[in-house]
């Protein structure tokens, strides 16, 4: 399976070196000086717990120099959309598959308006990672998941090109489950996203000062069934134990874990506000779901959605 990459940054490109670590042929979209490190010294990972390697890739700045694959994993950020997207066309044949990684609950569609609904699965992934310099990406902890299912047509099983991509990730190490409807793993990431995001951005803080407070705790957990609320609205059934999990891994999360978009606040870069509490608060705002809070997670954090406001 030929596999490419856009966006080969902390997430994507984690997944990459894996996978080419694997021996899988990989190529990798990538730009300026990440490009050309990744050309001179491959990816290279530093994990702790997981131990260090490198991986070489083909990597390019052109898409159409790696021509069509079988797979193309779409891994840039969501406020990147309206330039990344035109990467895509140029890596699909008649038989491409592409599988969006990215946050909130809209990408699938917008993926499908660029290549067509056929083509598209869905995903979520669990990871911890940064880009620390150019070709070196840091992960912290262990989690490295993928959940990928079909975003549009039947889903009432796992579809044979979702367990082909399955069987190819399992053995790069990369903890990868395969679900017949895409939908689910990615409004299950929602309910928890968009709360954590919202809290630690607004507060400025990582999740071990906010979770000490059980005021905070509560409000947390009513922002996410408002969440689970606008899932149901959609016609989206979330996993049926979804909060038990949610609460044990709020339980037992490392009190320094930061969001990215906490991360890219304190970095005054552009931040995912629309893509997951804008979105969350379009669609409640569409089928008449009550969510004040989600609405004031997105009232604090939308003037720093591009950055840093001028003051």
């Amino acid at each position: 399976m030929r596999i490419a990459v856009v966006g080969a940054g902390a997430v994507g490109g984690y997944f990459a070196a894996r996978l080419a670590r694997a021996g899988v042929e990989v190529a990798v979209v990538a730009r300026g000086a990440h490009l050309a490190a990744i050309r001179d010294h491959g990816l290279r990972v530093r994990s702790p717990a997981l131990g260090d390697f490198a991986a070489r890739v083909t990597a390019e700045s052109d898409p159409a120099a790696v021509g069509p694959v079988d797979l193309v994993i779409y891994a840039v950020k969501s406020y990147d959309n309206g330039t990344a997207l035109s990467l895509v066309p140029p890596l699909v044949g008649p038989k491409t598959a592409v599988l969006t990684l990215q946050n909130g609950v809209d990408s699938a569609a917008e993926v499908a308006a660029a290549v067509g609904e056929p083509r598209v699965l869905g995903g979520v992934t669990y990871v911890a990672t940064a880009v620390v310099a150019p070709g070196v990406i840091a992960q912290t902890g262990v989690h490295r998941s993928i959940v990928l299912g079909e975003a549009f047509g039947e889903r009432h099983s796992v579809s044979a090109r979702v367990q082909a991509i399955a069987d190819v990730m399992a053995p790069a190490d990369i903890q990868v489950t395969a679900v017949p409807d895409g939908r689910v793993p990615i409004w299950d990431k929602f309910v928890y996203l968009v709360p954590f995001s919202g809290f630690t951005g607004a507060a400025r803080l990582p999740i071990g000062p906010l979770w000490e407070r059980p005021a905070v705790r509560e409000m947390f957990y009513a922002a996410a069934r408002e969440v689970a609320a606008i899932a149901a609205a959609e016609g989206v059934t979330i996993s049926p134990d979804r909060f038990e999990t949610l609460r044990h891994y709020m339980d037992t999360i490392p009190p320094t874990t930061r969001s990215s978009l906490l991360t890219d606040l304190e970095q005054g870069k552009r931040t995912e506000v629309e893509a997951l509490q804008g979105a969350a608060l379009r669609r409640a705002t569409a089928h008449g779901v009550a969510a004040p809070i989600v609405a004031t997670l997105y009232a604090v954090l939308q003037p720093w959605g591009g950055g840093a406001p001028a003051r």
